[in-house]
């Protein structure tokens, strides 16, 4: 199964992804929504095809045993996707984002939101594999796309790779194998702003593990489909930026089996991540996640078991159980309660949404 957002969005362009960087030790209350444009040529060989999806939600940290924690935001999320051919086998594609560009720290309502560029480029065709060149989100961790549930990827998020400039390839090596790899810095052009609250141009003198203007970082992942299993081992380095005292040297790995064509509804995927010098700092991190999905018709029940274990920040785990349900083919509902604890500080959260689509 897939996030709420996931479930209702992915198909066919793996590269249109709108998940930020996420590298700050908190507990992100905002949902990411990963997904793409079915792409279908017409007699003519034009072709164009869209998407557009709104979230509105929130979530409420009802219970904390640390003062100031407790406190709600409403939030809102707009993504829009398109893809244009070109030629036979080359398109252009392009992703915007509408959000909340900070985190919220007390009660609020659709604070913050700005609009910004998240993917842009091109994509071309030639035999068995895929290129993209622009800004783009390279593979690595599949957790953001195949869990299910309201807080499903609040940790696993931190390690997604997106909004970078370079280019990637996929590679279809027969028998269920897919090699995906790339080389790419963190965007620093005017790309990186936003518009509405301006979270500011990305710079190299920020620092931060990939922000180098150099395309000296790089990601690497097998994936294999086999069945109702699939498998899939990453590894990535991301060169020290400014300031930094360490590159950062990462590898993943993931399962996920379906029962369902055996009769069972049940869906259930796991993921570790283990890195050095993460961020480019002198940290050490590991990540896992454990979900399970179950269908009792047109309602899915998730549950959800991960967790951070940061040198400098210490541990952080999250236990969630959250529901779904489709109201109609573009509007999906889904709610969900989560207890962290994060190195001590123990907050209980609810979480509620309510997702429309439109593409062609």
């Amino acid at each position: 199964m897939k996030n709420q957002l996931s479930t209702a969005f992915v198909t066919s362009v793996p590269i249109i992804l709108s998940a930020s960087i996420a590298l700050a030790q908190d507990v992100p209350t905002d949902r990411v929504a990963p997904y793409g444009a079915e792409f279908a040529q017409d007699e003519a060989g034009s072709a164009f095809s869209w998407e557009v999806a709104l979230e509105l939600g929130a979530t409420d940290t009802y219970s904390s045993n640390t003062v100031g924690n407790e406190f709600h935001d409403i939030y809102a999320i707009g993504e829009a996707v398109g893809e244009a051919a070109i030629g036979d086998n080359l398109s252009f594609f392009a992703g915007l984002t509408w959000e909340s560009m900070t985190d919220a720290t007390a009660d609020r309502s659709f604070g913050d939101m700005g609009l910004y560029i998240d993917s842009i480029g091109l994509q071309f065709e030639i035999n068995n594999a895929s290129f993209q060149i622009g800004k783009v989100a390279p593979v690595f961790g599949n957790a953001w796309d195949s869990t299910a549930g309201f807080f499903a990827v609040d940790l696993a998020e931190d390690y997604e790779l997106a909004e970078m400039l370079g280019g990637l390839a996929d590679v279809d090596m027969g028998n269920g194998n897919t090699l995906s790899f790339g080389i790419f810095f963190a965007d620093t052009s005017v790309l990186s702003e936003s518009t509405g609250f301006n979270r500011g141009r990305n710079s190299k003198t920020a620092g931060g593990a990939g922000n180098t203007g150099k395309f000296n970082n790089a990601s690497l992942q097998w994936s294999k489909e086999m069945g109702d299993t699939s498998f899939h081992l990453g590894a990535r380095h991301l060169t020290a930026g400014l300031g930094d005292v360490s590159d950062e040297n990462g590898v993943v790995a993931g399962i996920g089996h379906s029962f369902t064509p055996s009769g069972v509804p049940l869906d259930v995927f796991a993921e570790f991540a283990s890195f050095e010098g993460f961020g480019g700092t002198n940290d050490d991190a590991t990540y896992g996640v454990l979900n399970a999905a179950y269908a009792f018709g047109d309602l899915t029940v998730s549950g959800v078991y991960s967790m951070r274990d940061v040198t400098s920040a210490g541990k952080t785990t999250l236990v969630s159980l959250a529901t779904e349900y489709p109201l109609s083919d573009n509007i999906l509902i889904g709610g969900a309660i989560a207890h962290v604890d994060d190195a001590g500080v123990e907050d209980d959260i609810i979480g509620l949404n309510i997702i429309f689509t439109l593409g062609s």
